[in-house]
């Protein structure tokens, strides 16, 4: 399918739902052809395996154990004298 450019910007949405169908859209400027939309085949992701660190880290008990202090200096407050 040729649409000239015009036609592109006001069907775009249509267009594309022709592109995932699997047909291919050439855009074309005073009937020469500039562009195509053709359909983007996206790799599948690779699959993720849990426990893959197991034995090779390790995180504290105490971690996320942090001082009124420090979070009031993230939050941008002054520190609070205890």
């Amino acid at each position: 399918m040729v649409v000239n450019i015009h036609e592109a910007k006001t069907q775009l949405s249509k267009l594309i739902a022709q592109v995932e169908a699997g047909e291919d859209v050439v855009i074309a400027r005073a009937g020469v052809p500039v562009a195509r939309l053709t359909r983007l085949e996206q790799e599948p992701r690779p699959r993720r395996v849990l426990g893959v660190l197991r034995g090779q880290i390790w995180v504290a008990p105490d971690f996320d154990d942090t001082s009124d202090e420090l979070i009031a200096l993230f939050d941008g407050d002054e520190p609070h004298d205890a």
